[in-house]
């Protein structure tokens, strides 16, 4: 079982940066109405000592947790369905009608495809496939509103 799991938490992303004799591993976890400080440094304690119980990275690391962020990125075609009717940006690697950057609405996602709103262009379908990067985008006016 994930540590994430354990904890209650949603396990984003992880990446690991920086010089292979000092790493920086950055763990990216969400939880519904947010993640607090608190619960970014229960994480981190929990994360610790699980990677030096399995001696899983051999040298000395920094070790970030944090919130994925509100413009967070996409990062698979779960993340696509969780978030349909949210504003969106996406680059593709291939063009589509002679486009390769999107920014919109994600409409929906069947059979692998995703239908997006560009604000440009309008509705354009493509398949996740071809997601090279996603992000959500925030609306500050509706996030003021929610204050």
């Amino acid at each position: 079982m994930r540590v994430s799991d354990r904890l209650g938490f949603e396990f984003v992303h992880s990446q690991v940066a920086g010089p292979k004799h000092s790493p920086t591993v950055r763990v990216f976890i969400d939880k519904p109405g947010g993640v607090t400080i608190e619960d970014c440094s229960i994480a981190s304690r929990a994360v610790e000592a699980e990677l030096d119980a399995d001696d899983f990275i051999p040298t000395s690391y920094v070790l970030e947790v944090s919130s994925p962020g509100l413009e967070r990125e996409l990062f698979s075609i779960e993340d696509f369905k969780r978030f349909v009717g949210r504003q969106a940006k996406v680059r593709i690697k291939s063009p589509v009608n002679g486009q390769r950057n999107f920014s919109g609405e994600i409409v929906s996602v069947d059979d692998g495809d995703v239908l997006f709103a560009d604000k440009t262009n309008g509705q354009v379908r493509f398949p996740y496939k071809i997601v090279q990067k996603a992000n959500l985008l925030i609306d500050l006016e509706e996030e003021f509103r929610k204050s």
